[in-house]
C-alpha cells in the first residue's frame, strides 16, 4: 500500500513538473522566490513546488493605443496628440524584473518625449513632419525601454488636434488656396486657349498663302505657257511663209525672172500692202510698169 502512494506522489510530481509552452510565449521561472531560468514554446520539465511560473510572457508584436496627450508648440499653440506604439517583448526576464508596469511606463515615457519634440517645433512644421515626429518618437523610448527586455519597432501619431480657432482659420487658409489655384487653372486654360486660338489662325494664314501662291504660280506658269504656244505658232508661220516664199521664188525662177526682177516683185507686194493700211504717202518705183507687164505675161504663161 505504502509502495502504491509512493508511485502516485511520484506521478503527481512528474506531471506538475511537466511545462508545456504555447507557440510565442515564455515562461519566467523563479526557484524560491529568485530568477532562475526563461522557458520558451514546447515541453518543458521543472520541479514543482520549488520551481513557480513567474510571469507568463506574450511575444507577439502588441500594439498600445494611448489616449490624446496635451501639448504645446514652440509659438504657443496647445494641441491633442494621440499616439500608437507597436513593440514586441525580447527578453522575458527584463521585462518581468525591469519595471513595475511597461505598458503605463511607455505611455508616460511617450507624453513627456511627445511634449519635448513638439515643443521645439512650430505648428506648421508639426503638421507637416510627421514622419519626423515618428522617428525621432522611436529612437527615443527605444532606447529607453532597452533595460525593460522591450524593443520599439515604430511609434505612430495617430491623430493631431489643434484648437477649434486654429481649425477653423487652417479651413479658411486652404479654401482660400483652392480657390487660389482654381484662378491660376483657368487663367492656364485661358491661355492655352488663347495659344490654340493664335496658332490655328497662324495655320490657316499659312495655309491661304500657301493656296495663293500656288495659285499664282500655276496663273504665271499658264500665261508662260500661252506665250510659248503663241511664239511656236508664230515661228511656225514664219518658216511656212520662208518655205512659200522659197517656193514661190522656185517657181519664178522657173519661168525666167531674174533676181532683181524677183526683188522688184517684192517690192510690188510690199506696195500693195501698204496701200491697203493707213501709209498717207507711197512712193512708187519708176521701173514699175514694166515689171507689171512682166508679171502679167508670167501668169499667162503659167
Amino acid at each position: 500500500m505504502g509502495v502504491i502512494i509512493i508511485l502516485v506522489i511520484l506521478i503527481v510530481i512528474l506531471i506538475l513538473g511537466i511545462k508545456i509552452v504555447p507557440q510565442q510565449h515564455a515562461y519566467v521561472i523563479e526557484r524560491l522566490g529568485k530568477y532562475k531560468k526563461t522557458i520558451t514554446a514546447g515541453l518543458n520539465i521543472i520541479i514543482p513546488v520549488i520551481d513557480v511560473v513567474r510571469v507568463n510572457v506574450n511575444l507577439k508584436e502588441q500594439v498600445a493605443d494611448f489616449p490624446p496627450q496635451p501639448v504645446i508648440t514652440k509659438d504657443n499653440v496647445t494641441m491633442q496628440i494621440d499616439t500608437v506604439v507597436y513593440f514586441k517583448i525580447v527578453d522575458p526576464a527584463a521585462y518581468a524584473y525591469g519595471v513595475e508596469n511597461p505598458i503605463m511606463a511607455i505611455e508616460n515615457l511617450t507624453a513627456t518625449t511627445l511634449r519635448n519634440i513638439i515643443g521645439d517645433m512650430e505648428l506648421d512644421e508639426t503638421l507637416t513632419s510627421r514622419d519626423k515626429v515618428n522617428g525621432q518618437l522611436c529612437a527615443i523610448i527605444d532606447e529607453a525601454t532597452d533595460p525593460w527586455g522591450i524593443k520599439i519597432n515604430r511609434v505612430e501619431l495617430k491623430n493631431i488636434m489643434p484648437p477649434k480657432a486654429i481649425q477653423e482659420s487652417m479651413e479658411k487658409q486652404m479654401k482660400a488656396e483652392r480657390e487660389r489655384r482654381e484662378q491660376i487653372l483657368i487663367a492656364e486654360g485661358e491661355k492655352k486657349s488663347a495659344v490654340l486660338k493664335a496658332e490655328g489662325e497662324k495655320e490657316s494664314a499659312v495655309l491661304r498663302a500657301e493656296a495663293a501662291y500656288v495659285a499664282t504660280v500655276k496663273e504665271a506658269e499658264a500665261h508662260a505657257e500661252s506665250i510659248r504656244l503663241h511664239k511656236e505658232a508664230e515661228a511656225n508661220g514664219v518658216v511656212m511663209m520662208k518655205q512659200a516664199e522659197a517656193e514661190g521664188i522656185a517657181k519664178l525662177k522657173e519661168a525666167g525672172m531674174s533676181t532683181d526682177q524677183i526683188v522688184k516683185l517684192r517690192s510690188l507686194n510690199a506696195l500693195e500692202t501698204a496701200s491697203k493700211g493707213q501709209a498717207t504717202k507711197i512712193i512708187i518705183p519708176s521701173d514699175i510698169q514694166s515689171v507689171a507687164g512682166f508679171v502679167e505675161g508670167v501668169k499667162e504663161s503659167l
